[in-house]
């Protein structure tokens, strides 16, 4: 299967590399990419109000108008609040991704619960108490898990893509090679 794609196994390997080094980097200082991720957070807010109220005042004939006014106008006023205070603005974020897990994580546990007669009900229960818990944890652990959080879930993100590239320039590399046909 040797095709000019199967050729370029390095690019696809070099990326992987570049990514996991990324990664590395990018959780070594967790608090500085997480600092950075909750700016940029806040500017695409506030463009995105930016634009939402351009739109409702060129549209002047809408009957949505005033909502889009008021919706633009607090995309605003968070993208603004998070950008001049980018630590608060990573522990509300931080605060919503601990709620959804400890709401998550109760809901997984009442299904495993009442479904106790399947097969695998365990695994969800498991699953449930794991989200709860570290929902809890990153509660509790604040402010100090708001600092760091955003920035090892990006760094865990870019290592985990960078594995999965390599991966596959691995795969192609071998598929490159192979004889018409057959295995190796």
């Amino acid at each position: 299967m040797d095709t000019p794609f199967t050729q370029r196994w390095g690019l696809f390997c070099g990326l992987g590399v570049v990514l996991v080094l990324l990664g590395f980097v990018a959780w070594v200082d967790a608090i500085t990419v997480t600092m950075a991720s909750t700016i940029l957070l806040g500017l695409l807010l506030f463009l995105a109000g930016t634009m939402q109220l351009v739109h409702a005042f060129v549209v002047r004939d809408w009957s949505g108008r005033l909502m889009s006014i008021l919706g633009g106008a607090l995309y605003i006023l968070g993208g603004t609040l998070m950008m001049e205070e980018p630590a608060t603005g990573s522990m509300a974020i931080t605060i919503f991704l601990s709620a959804c897990l400890v709401v998550s994580g109760i809901g997984r546990i009442i299904m495993a619960i009442q479904q106790r007669g399947l097969n695998g009900w365990q695994l969800i229960l498991a699953g449930g108490v794991i989200s709860l818990l570290v929902g809890v944890v990153l509660y509790i652990t604040l402010p100090w898990s708001g600092l760091w959080l955003i920035g090892t879930f990006i760094a865990v993100e870019l290592i985990a893509a960078g594995i999965g590239w390599v991966q596959f320039g691995l795969a192609l590399r071998q598929a490159a090679y192979l004889p018409p046909g057959g295995d190796l």
